[in-house]
């Protein structure tokens, strides 16, 4: 899977602390590796519990997680929309990604300097909204320009739907409006408004990054995000960046986990945030197991069991028959794949199955 999640926002919001605490292999758990592809971007690991669960049942002699990308995009400056600056390159930046985590700066302090002069994540967020929204409106409007005479003949039906797309985009980004806050019933619609790729569509979800006092509640700034987003599809996480870079300093995972246990934390924030990039990018693991290796593979959200089997091996959806399905707790209750066959919890299922997350599969093909 090569899908990637951006880190987005304005200067000195904390991105460089979080792209950080991430690539840090003692923030998130005692084996949390992280790998740079390139100057910005890391291929992170994805927590599972289910992964150790099975280990415990097959006792493999390999554990292999799955992966996210995460790439740490420039700070946006006004103008970026215009391509002043760095702006083309954020812009370009941001059209590579498939989603958006934009962190908002909810913390006072003296000593790390605002762009603004002053805290107020609400316009930061409006400021990186302004500009993408500009660079969409001249996006659609372009679009429009060229598709107009077509739709207006009206022998071209699909000119005619895009049409009427581009002018809802056009209605909503006018109104500083983002793209995703407009919804199409029509699955024709939402398949065409997708391909226009448009900046202010992709999913985001808010990191609101706070001071360690407000890790576990927030404070007056999230609850300004949470009421400023609370009409569009996004979602929103505290995340208290500078005190999971100190946690994640600390020597032992003991150590660790006393320190997030003393701010009321179950688990680190990274935990929950590279949890949350992988559901925004609308990907889920399915698992196998064995004595060899238990393991947990990626694929986007509604792919069928044929292409599941090509994620491991394109042979084994060329040669497809079958797939053998367990469902995880059924393995876990059980005990064994034996044992979940001879309760008749093993579905044998063809090439319209439906793969669901954490589906414990083992593929049956022919080549």
């Amino acid at each position: 899977m090569s899908l990637q999640c951006g880190i987005v926002g304005s200067p000195n919001v904390g991105k460089s602390t979080l792209f950080n605490c991430l690539s840090n292999t003692k923030a998130l758990a005692v084996n949390f590796p992280f790998c740079t592809k390139e100057s910005n971007t890391g291929v992170i690991t994805v927590p599972d519990k289910r992964l150790e669960a099975l280990a415990e049942i097959v006792k493999p002699r390999v554990i292999t997680p799955t992966t996210v990308e995460i790439v740490d995009i420039a700070g946006l400056v006004q103008g970026a929309g215009r391509g002043e600056g760095l702006g083309n390159q954020f812009l370009a930046g941001i059209r590579e990604t498939n989603a958006l985590l934009h962190v908002l700066r909810c913390f006072d302090d003296d000593e790390v300097m605002h762009i603004d002069g002053s805290i107020d994540p609400v316009r930061d967020k409006e400021n990186i909204d302004t500009e993408l929204q500009l660079k969409d409106l001249e996006t659609v409007e372009n679009r429009i320009g060229k598709v107009q005479k077509q739709a207006q003949t009206g022998g071209d039906k699909q000119a005619k739907r895009l049409h009427d797309i581009l002018v809802k985009y056009k209605e909503a980004l006018a109104q500083g409006k983002s793209a995703r806050t407009v919804v199409f019933d029509n699955a024709e619609d939402r398949k065409i408004a997708n391909e226009l790729f448009l900046l202010t569509n992709k999913p985001v979800l808010y990191v609101c990054n706070v001071d360690e006092a407000a890790a576990l509640t927030g404070n007056k700034y999230v609850d300004m995000v949470r009421e400023a987003i609370k009409d569009e599809q996004a979602e929103m996480l505290i995340v208290a960046a500078k005190t999971e870079s100190e946690i994640a300093e600390l020597e032992t995972y003991e150590e660790r986990q006393e320190f997030l246990q003393a701010l009321g934390l179950q688990e680190s924030s990274m935990v929950r945030l590279v949890q949350a990039a992988y559901k925004l990018l609308n990907l889920e693991t399915f698992l196998t197991a064995g004595p060899k290796e238990v393991r947990a593979w990626t694929y986007v959200k509604d792919t069928k069991a044929p292409q599941a089997a090509g994620i491991i091996h394109s042979d084994i959806e060329r040669g497809f028959i079958r797939a053998e399905v367990i469902k995880f707790d059924d393995y876990i209750r059980l005990g064994s794949e034996a044992a979940c066959r001879d309760a008749g919890k093993m579905g044998i299922e063809g090439k319209e199955y439906v793969v669901q997350d954490g589906d414990v599969m083992h593929f049956r093909f022919n080549v």
